[in-house]
Order: structure tokens, then sequence, then C-alpha cells
């Protein structure tokens, strides 16, 4: 029995899906344990493309147990919308196979036009979110103010919620200059995706403690990245919960520990929105890097900003999130670049630095320091077994573990779930 977290070491998008997926076979339990429907999984079984936001990565495999926990704030409808797509794509989710932690925070409609509307009043100094409302929900949740998937039990209750959270956002919505939200249109919405929802709600809490005595084997599931991290990531420019390997305990009511943490990174870098972004290109090895990698966020489609690999940052987060091991993605898209670079420090007014420091200021100033690679020219899309690998390639790996201080664990070499070369098992490891 072993427990494994899988947390993004970058700003995310570095191919969690495909991994949990992948490592979902040797699981038993799947937690979703932070962020939202802001976050985007995509998954190639077999030539089908599954698109996941809310659910667990693990729900593409009948024999699993998926479970979205306390730490995730839950938009009703947009899950309801997820369940019903892949019911058309032949996955029938049942309560059997998916469990809602009854004390989730739900993602109300007038979360996503506050979050809008902000953005909007900001300008040119925008954040860059998805406005669909997560960070209004998270607001709201330590506000304690928020509404409840439990409160959908209690029509009574909730009405008092909807009172007490609409006290506080319609005069929010007037200081903006936007129409107040109808209280009865809330609740009319609210009472119908109630029973659809509510079979699906457990005490998840303690289905895990059940799991962990039963010996059972979970996996826990996180979204975005360290460097978006709410404390620890490019302040403002982050998303607005915890994305590090610590809240899968606090995100799931999970107090058994885990054995293992697996941290994603990408062979390069990319982040989608604003913020600082020190190993960026504006040339046209970056916009390659782009369109081979097909860099265009799963949830927003907006095109990703692409970069050198920064071994700084992911060192950071190795560091931060106390990360065992590295899953390399995207090996195959630097196939055919000459030289490639990476980078190992940067220098701020004239001072080397070897982590990125919290001041936004210092971030902005940022200049990479780059220790250049050979390159290969023969194709890495598709190996399975490390042999198959050029030894430029396997160079370029084991001088980003030097770097980044932690092994490389598995290797992904394109977006297919066998597609993947296992250096260390996960589950293995105790």
């Amino acid at each position: 029995m072993a427990n494994v977290a899988v947390v993004g070491a970058q700003w995310g998008d570095e191919g969690k899906g495909k991994i949990v997926d992948w490592l979902s076979e040797r699981a038993d339990v799947i937690v979703r344990f932070q962020g939202g429907h802001n976050a985007g999984h995509t998954l190639v079984v077999d030539g089908v493309t599954y698109k996941l936001s809310l659910l667990p990565a693990g729900v593409v495999r009948p024999d699993k147990l998926s479970i979205i926990g306390n730490g995730v704030v839950i938009d009703p409808w947009a899950l309801l919308e997820e369940i019903d797509r892949l019911r058309g794509q032949g996955v029938e989710l049942t309560p059997d196979r998916l469990k809602i932690a009854e004390n989730a925070c739900l993602i109300l409609p007038l979360h996503g036009q506050v979050d809008r509307a902000r953005e909007e009043a900001r300008g040119a100094e925008k954040i860059g979110t998805t406005g669909r409302g997560i960070g209004p929900a998270y607001e709201d949740k330590v506000g304690r103010r928020a509404i409840r998937v439990c409160d959908l039990m209690d029509d009574a209750l909730l009405e008092e919620r909807v009172d007490h959270l609409l006290l506080h956002h319609n005069a929010l919505f007037r200081g903006l200059g936007r129409e107040e939200f109808d209280r009865d249109e809330l609740l009319r919405g609210l009472r119908e995706v109630a029973p659809r929802i509510l079979p699906f709600v457990d005490r998840v809490w303690d289905v895990l403690d059940r799991a962990r005595k039963d010996r059972q084997r979970i996996l826990f599931e996180g979204a975005q990245g360290a460097m978006l991290d709410v404390d620890h990531g490019t302040y403002p420019y982050v998303t607005s919960s915890n994305t590090v390997s610590g809240q899968a305990l606090t995100g799931s009511g999970f107090g058994g520990g885990f054995d293992y943490t697996l941290g994603l990174a990408k062979a390069y870098t990319t982040r989608v929105g604003a913020g600082p972004f020190p190993t960026e290109l504006f040339d046209d090895t970056g916009q390659q890097i782009g369109e081979r990698g097909r860099e265009f966020g799963t949830v927003t489609g907006r095109a990703r900003r692409c970069g050198w690999f920064d071994a700084t940052l992911v060192r950071q987060a190795v560091k931060v999130g106390g990360i065992d091991g590295i899953a390399l993605t995207k090996l195959d898209v630097l196939d055919g670049l000459d030289e490639l670079k990476v980078c190992t420090g940067y220098e701020i007014d004239g001072q080397t630095y070897d982590h990125l420091p919290a001041a936004p200021s210092l971030q902005a100033k940022a200049k990479p320091l780059y220790e250049t690679l050979e390159g290969w020219s023969a194709s890495t899309q598709g190996a399975r077994r490390w042999r198959d690998l050029p030894a430029t390639a396997i160079k370029y790996i084991r001088r980003i573990e030097e770097l980044i201080e932690a092994p490389v664990a598995l290797l992904s070499t394109s977006p297919e779930r066998d597609d993947t070369i296992l250096v260390t098992d996960p589950f293995l490891v105790h």
C-alpha cells in the first residue's frame, strides 16, 4: 500500500491528466483536492480524447473510485455538463464510482460575473483569470459566507445562506456599477441542480479513512502548478488555492499522509495569462515550440506563452512541494532543435539569484542565466524504452536532474497513455 500525490512543478499545463490517468491503473482511489473548473486535463486513450476540468483523471477507468475533495470549489452546472459529456463518450459515472465532499464550496453564476467585472475594471493590470469565478468562490469560503454542497440538503438553510451571500455580493455589484443578482433566480437554479448532485455526496474524509485502513492505494491529483500557488507562486499572478502537495491532505480530509510526491514538468516551460516569465521566447523557436506542443489552454483555448526549461523554478518547486521525483513531459516537442537552453539562475540588478524572489518588482527584472546543451535530430515521439532515446536527449534529461536536484521518475513522449517510460514506480517507493 502506498499513497501518491501528483502536483505541477511549473505554471500548470504540465500534462498531469495523462500521467494521473497512467498512474491510476496502479491506484484504487483517485482524489482531486484543489482548484475548480479553471483547470483542464486532456487524456488521449486509444485515439479518443477526453477533456476534464473538475473530474479526476481516473474517471475514464471503470474500476476506480474517483473523489472530488473539500478543497475543490465546484460549479455544479459545469460538473453536470462534464458528466453528461463523458456519458456521451461511453463513460458512465454513478455514485459508486464518483463521490463529492459534502463540505466542498460551490461556485455560483454570480462568482463568474464578479470575476469578469473585476478583471475588466483592472484594465491593463488584469491578472489573467479564466473568468470562471474560482477566486471569488474561494474568497467566500474564507469569508465564511460560501454555500457548500451540504447546504443543498436543507432548503430553509439554503435560503438563509443565499441571503447572507447576496448581502455581500450585491453591494459589490452596485460598487462596480452592475445590476444586483436576483435572489429567486439563484435559488431556483440551485434547487434544480440539487437532485442531480446530492446522490454523489458523501463524507469523503471517512471514505478515505476506510480506504487507508483497507490498505488501498490512493492517488491525489493536483491542478495548476507550484508557481501558481497562492502562497508560493508569482503573486498576484497566481490561482486562488494552494497547489503544492501539502494541500492534498487538507483538501481531502485525509490524515494518513502519502509516501511519494511526483512533480510534473514539461521539457520546456509555458504559462497562461499575465505575470513574470523569465525564460519566455518571443522568436521563431518559441513559436515552433508552441505549435508543435499544441500549446493552447484546455479550458480557455488561449495560446500559452512558451520558453526554455527553467531549472531554477522547478528546483524551487521541488523544495517547496516536497517533490520526490519528476515526470518529464513533452520531450518529443524538442525534437529537431540544434541546441537547447536551460535556465540555471537569474541576474537581477547585477546580482545573481539561485531562486526567484517573492517581490514582484524583482521578479519582473529577472534575466535568465542560461546553459546551452546540444539538441538531437532523431525522433523521441512515442518512445517507450530508455534505450529508444537519442544519447543527447538522455544527456539533456540527466542535466535537468542535476539542476533541479530530483530524479526523473517518468518520461512522457506523446499524449497517448502508453507512450510513457517508467523509471521509478511511485507506488513502489516507500
